[in-house]
């Protein structure tokens, strides 16, 4: 815990942040440090709650009461440690974890929770800038060959893991840097790139070697990687995304969000030419979808220069704060504003899309909608009802698709000769296993779309018995599991 009385001395600190007309005028990010000072009394706010909650909404287990003790006692060299014992990436979640430890955190009950999220950020920002985060190859090797496919944060988790058990790790990667979706899905103004480059380069330094531009099945075949290595963990995520099936999909303008973003990543980055089609500027910009990826194309739209941009969501507005049916400490839906949302945009709520509606060339100009409501039957799903009366027309050049992803491509677990679950997923036990012993699975590609820090959690657990098959036995630390039903 912090300071004894520190909950209630100190008011929560909200991270500042560059004023949206400024901020859109670039891909940077905008938040602005706080002070030293200010953080240790972020770090005091952590109270003697007696169960910390916060334990079991991190999916990662992270050792919250223990660092922001740290932080209020000024030993950041110490609180680095602490987080980096359960967090592999603490500088990926602490910009882009929607936080669920904060709604389990018992001050939260009573009072703003502890700014956890922005402690989190600054303890890592602080190891880098201070020179201890460097690498820490293993000190012995086994000679055990491991193939991670995929780089993102599940692969990357995975492959630190099993590098640090002194196993020789390869990582996959077919597009042409590694990183998926932080790289080419997360937008450089939440996180920028050289973020992502930092801590690659300490996994180059570790041992871990790196393959991009290499596609399984193309490149390289499934059969020679079961052959070269010793188990292969597959780390692919969810990448099918979600269509919009109705009249008009075909039009020039109707667009996936996930092709919109990783276009826009790559022209920020200077390694492609935009394409008209993936441009904003000066159109009436629908997003469909009221997630994160929604809010990413918002943010992208506003500095592209959109004319104006417009957000449907199919479900009601959500409530400001927690409803009856999600009690303290699980998750609660509640009405996010994101940064995005602050730049400029009109929200719409319980509203369907019917028709994309196209000019004689087939080009998109507009779509047609309908108010819904839900209607709850009890034991039953809840029905969408249409609103009698309630179609309406909206101008419109470019809708972006943010529908999020059904599951991971198949070709992938039909190369490897592996099988689904009921979801579509890749099928892995508890263990991570699939049903071929030296192939294990982990991230969104087992247990579907899911947040950043269950994709490092799965990385983790996944190395964990990566390394009992390999070894018989494993030093590889587990989580706690007693948070899974707590968190998202």
């Amino acid at each position: 815990m912090g300071k004894i009385k520190g909950f209630m001395e100190f008011d929560r600190l909200k991270e500042s942040v560059i004023s949206p007309k400024e901020r859109v005028k670039n891909y940077n990010e905008f938040t602005v440090a706080p002070k030293e000072k200010e953080l240790q009394e972020q770090g005091a706010r952590c109270m003697d709650c007696g169960v910390p909650f916060c334990h079991s909404g991190c999916p990662l287990g992270n050792l919250i009461p223990d660092f922001n003790d740290a932080v209020y006692q000024n030993e950041w060299q110490r609180a680095s440690t602490i987080l980096h014992s359960t967090n592999n990436f603490p500088e990926f979640t602490g910009r882009l974890c929607p936080a669920p430890c904060e709604e389990a955190c018992v001050l939260g009950i009573v009072s703003p929770p502890v700014s956890i999220e922005l402690i989190e950020k600054y303890i890592v920002e602080r190891g880098f800038s201070e020179g201890w985060i460097i690498p820490q190859p293993p000190e012995t090797r086994t000679e055990k060959t491991v193939a991670v496919i995929g780089s993102g944060p599940a692969g990357l988790a995975a492959a630190q893991q099993l590098n640090r058990a002194g196993h020789l790790v390869t990582v996959f990667e077919r597009d042409n840097k590694a990183g998926g979706l932080l790289r080419y899905g997360i937008p450089d103004f939440k996180m920028e790139k050289n973020i992502i480059d930092r801590r690659l380069n300490i996994l180059e330094a570790e041992g871990i070697i790196f393959k991009c531009n290499v596609e399984i099945g193309k490149t390289v075949t499934a059969e020679s990687l079961e052959n070269e290595f010793d188990a292969v963990v597959l780390a692919t995520g969810a990448t099918i995304k979600r269509g919009l099936p109705i009249p008009g999909s075909d039009l020039n303008g109707v667009e996936q969000a996930m092709e919109f973003l990783p276009h826009n990543n790559k022209a920020v980055d200077g390694q492609i030419e935009r394409i008209a089609k993936y441009i904003a500027k000066d159109r009436d910009v629908i997003v469909i979808g009221g997630g994160d990826t929604g809010s990413d194309c918002i943010g992208t739209s506003n500095r592209q220069g959109a004319k104006s941009v417009t957000n449907f969501e199919l479900m009601p507005k959500p409530a400001e704060g927690r409803t009856e049916e999600h009690p303290w400490p699980y998750w609660p839906f509640k009405l996010k504003t994101s940064s995005s949302h602050q730049e400029g945009i009109h929200r719409e709520w319980s509203i369907l899309t019917k028709e994309f509606v196209g000019d004689k060339s087939g080009k998109l100009v507009g779509l047609k909608t309908v108010e819904v409501k839900w209607k709850k039957i009890p034991g039953e799903r809840p029905q969408l009802i249409e609103k009698e009366g309630s179609e309406k027309e909206w101008p419109c050049d470019l809708a972006l698709l943010a529908l999020g992803f059904t599951g991971p491509e198949k070709t992938m677990p039909e190369q490897f000769g592996l099988a689904l679950d009921e979801r579509g997923n890749i099928k892995g036990e508890n263990d991570y296993q699939t049903q071929k012993p030296s192939i294990f699975t982990a991230g969104d590609c087992r247990r579907g779309q899911s947040l950043i820090v269950w994709a490092i959690s799965e990385g983790r657990e996944a190395a964990h018995q990566v390394d009992n098959f390999l070894m018989g036995k494993s030093t590889l630390p587990q989580k706690n599991m007693a948070g899974d039903l707590m968190a998202v």
